[in-house]
This record gives C-alpha cells, sequence and structure tokens, in this order.
C-alpha cells in the first residue's frame, strides 16, 4: 500500500468572471438561440459592435500547475495571502469543485471543514446532520452512534441537539461542524482557516483536537494566518502565492520566506485585514517609526514607536489597547498593555490614536510580528493577529567582537564583564 494520502499532478482551477449567468436551457431554447443567432450577429455588426461584447468575460487562475504529495500522517500546513488559492485548494481536495487541469488523488475518506456549516442541512437538527455527515464519510450508523455524546460534548450544543441548524448561531454551528468534522474518524482532515471566527478558548480546544488527530496518524490540512498555529501543529508548509507553490518545506524555513515577503513598509491598512477576529473594525491604522520616519526595518537597540489609529463610534469609561511581539516561529517575545501604566477612557465617539515607545529595542536581529488588542478588560472591542511584520537587523554602532545569532534567542542586552583572578585582580 502506497504510503501517499494526497498527490496532485498539474492541478489548475479556472474561473470565469464578468460574462452573463446562464439558466437552464430547455430543448426549446436551444433551437430558438440556434435560429436568432445570425441574426443577432448581423444587428451587432450593422451597430458596429463586435459581437457578443456584452458578454465578455475574464479568466482567473485560482491555482495553476500546482504539484505535490502528502504521505499519510503527515501534518501539513498551508499558508499565503488571501487570493492565493489556499481556499480553492481545499475545496478542490474535498471534492467541492472539479480542476480545470491536472488531476488531485486522494487516498481515503476526507472530513472538512471549510465554512461555517459546510455540509450541514438547515432544516435538520443538529443530531440529524451528525448522522447525515457521518453517512455521507461512509460510516455506519453504529460507528456514529459509538462517537455522537463525544461530538455533542465537545461542540457544548447538547440542550439545543434536536433544534434546526438554522437556528443556531454562528459559534455554534462552527463548534458542532468542526466537531463533526474531527470526531468521525477522517482518513485526512482538512481544516480551513474558520477557526478564527471561534473564540479564543475554543481555537485551544480545536489545535489540542487537531493535534490528537495527528498523533493518531491522520493526515491533517491546516489553512491558517496565524503562523503561531502553523508552528505549533505542522511539520512541513506549502506557502501558495497567487496561485502556484512558492515554497514547500520545514515549517521553519518556509514561515522565514513568507513573513519577509510579507514584512510591511511601517504603514499598514487595518480596516479590512485577514488577521481580525471578529467584525468589528475599530482598530484602523498602524504605524512602525523609527525617530519620526516610518520603516519595518529597525536596528538592535534603536528606538521604536508603535502608532495605533482607532474609530470609535461610542464613549467608553474604560480602554486598553495592548499588543504583543513575536518571532518568527510564532513564540510571544513581549506584551504590554495600557492599563498597566493609565486608567484610560475615550470620552466621545471620534477618531484617537494611541502611541507607545521603545526607547531602546532590545531584540536580537530577526522577522518579527505585532498583534493588537482592544478591549475593556472584561470584553475584547478587535482583535488583530500577526496585525504587521517587521525586522531587526545589527547595530553596528553596539561594541562588539561580533553580532548574536537569532537561535541564541530573541533578547538582546548590553552586559558588562569581567574576569577576577585569586588576588581579586582584574584579569583582561
Amino acid at each position: 500500500m502506497s504510503d501517499v494520502a494526497v498527490r496532485a499532478k498539474g492541478l489548475s482551477k479556472m474561473y470565469r468572471i464578468g460574462g452573463p449567468q446562464e439558466n437552464y436551457q430547455t430543448f426549446r431554447d436551444t433551437i430558438t438561440r440556434t435560429i436568432s443567432t445570425p441574426f443577432k450577429r448581423a444587428r451587432d455588426l450593422l451597430r458596429g459592435q463586435a459581437y457578443g461584447a456584452s458578454g465578455l468575460q475574464e479568466e482567473i487562475w485560482a491555482l495553476k500547475d500546482i504539484s505535490f504529495e502528502v504521505k499519510h500522517g503527515e501534518v501539513v500546513g498551508i499558508i499565503g495571502r488571501n487570493g492565493a488559492g489556499k481556499s480553492t485548494l481545499l475545496k478542490v481536495l474535498s471534492r467541492i469543485t472539479e480542476p480545470s487541469e491536472g488531476y488531485i488523488d486522494v487516498y481515503g475518506r476526507v472530513g472538512a471543514l471549510l465554512e461555517v456549516g459546510t455540509g450541514f442541512h438547515q432544516e435538520l437538527t443538529g443530531r440529524e446532520n451528525i448522522y447525515l455527515n457521518g453517512a455521507i464519510l461512509g460510516m455506519k450508523r453504529h460507528e456514529i452512534k459509538r462517537m455522537f455524546d463525544e461530538i455533542v460534548a465537545f461542540a457544548e450544543v447538547s440542550k439545543f441537539i434536536d433544534t434546526p441548524v438554522k437556528h443556531y448561531s454562528s459559534g455554534m454551528r462552527l463548534r458542532l461542524g468542526f466537531a463533526v468534522a474531527a470526531f468521525l474518524e477522517p482518513d485526512i482532515l482538512v481544516v480551513d482557516e474558520v477557526l478564527a471566527v471561534g473564540d479564543a478558548s475554543f481555537q485551544q480546544k480545536c489545535l489540542g483536537k487537531m493535534n490528537d488527530v495527528a498523533r493518531e496518524g491522520r493526515t491533517v490540512l491546516f489553512v491558517s494566518h496565524n503562523m503561531s498555529s502553523i508552528v505549533d501543529l505542522c511539520e512541513r508548509a506549502i506557502w501558495l502565492n497567487r496561485g502556484t507553490i512558492e515554497e514547500t518545506g520545514s515549517v521553519t524555513s518556509v514561515i522565514q520566506k513568507y513573513l519577509r515577503q510579507v514584512a510591511s513598509s511601517g504603514c499598514v491598512d487595518l480596516s479590512i485585514h485577514e488577521g481580525r477576529v471578529g467584525n468589528k473594525a475599530i482598530l484602523r491604522e498602524l504605524q512602525l517609526l523609527t525617530d519620526g520616519t516610518e520603516t519595518s526595518t529597525f536596528r538592535t537597540l534603536e528606538q521604536l514607536t508603535i502608532k495605533v489609529t482607532c474609530q470609535f463610534t461610542e464613549s467608553h469609561r474604560s480602554i486598553s489597547l495592548g499588543f504583543v511581539l513575536k518571532d518568527q516561529l510564532g513564540s510571544r517575545v513581549f506584551a504590554a498593555h495600557l492599563n498597566q501604566y493609565l486608567d484610560a477612557s475615550i470620552p466621545e465617539p471620534g477618531v484617537y490614536v494611541f502611541s507607545v515607545s521603545f526607547e531602546q529595542l532590545s531584540l536580537s536581529p530577526g522577522g518579527y510580528s505585532i498583534s493588537l488588542y482592544l478591549g475593556n478588560g472584561s470584553f475584547d472591542f478587535d482583535i488583530i493577529n500577526e496585525a504587521a511584520y517587521f525586522d531587526v537587523v545589527w547595530n553596528p554602532s553596539i561594541d562588539l567582537l561580533y553580532p548574536p545569532q537569532a537561535k541564541w534567542g530573541p533578547l538582546f542586552a548590553p552586559l558588562a564583564w569581567n574576569i577576577v583572578n585569586n588576588n581579586g585582580e582584574y584579569v583582561r
């Protein structure tokens, strides 16, 4: 038996946009169109128009000539900007849509969570949808029954399990959808960025379950913009860029190259950001500056100022802005929030700019990200993961024989060394 779970060869997917949508055609419609076409062509030419100009279509290649293999038991992260083709790849893999060229072979049954409530029939209850999805996966009724209680407990919807899912909130559909996809023992689990809709505790719960699935030797394909989740869960990564594979290999090397390419210019529009958790866009702009100049590259021990512009539609008695710095592997380096330093409020609606500075940026050379949080201490108003990326390079003005290396860790601090002999004398 082959150890390959997924094999793609020359895989391409093309969409046509801008053209008229054709409805179902009857035989009579076909005959009528065949007879009338020459007359329409003549009329368009007499008017000086190219025939069919109103029906011009543009071809968009969401995927173009992709080839790769995923082995059984492998956990692979798929990364890339919005529009890179990640979700299209998973839909082709899940047989939701067919490829335009090439092929993809899947060896085993696939459990997919691509959108909230994917595969659910809105008129059926949660209980009925669990059995329906299990049957689609090819499971026997007794197999589904064995896992039923665990699915309901994980999804935390026991009170509503006999309610039609059309009455579920998006969070309830998400929890049940993930539980069905993960617990019905698919050979291949496919999860899109949909987990970003859930709260933090649910995301951790899902990541833990995916770890369990991976340890059981099943295959996982995981799409996410959260690099720390990719690092924690995956052993290999595929980077998609404009429908093609830009890089594939170990998680650390692929993510480092990806983050280096998407490093910001020093000013990021946050109004529409792929890393936002939720849909309340109060965080509007992020600026990174050194001595008043926007940049995405800083020197060790240089000044770094973070400016965040927010637009409030109402007043708040208490407000706090927090940020988290992570290294290029997604590990937390430093975190702070406004309430540690000030009791702040928003007296009236309007635009406000929050500013905080590192007088000396004590980071070793490497790539870093900034995540932002806005709330009042009790409730989250707006959260953006990996809102911006920046690089730290070595500052040649620091008097060292040679600079630190990234593998030593992200923190740099100037130290005073000395050596003393048995007589208490300083030794050079």
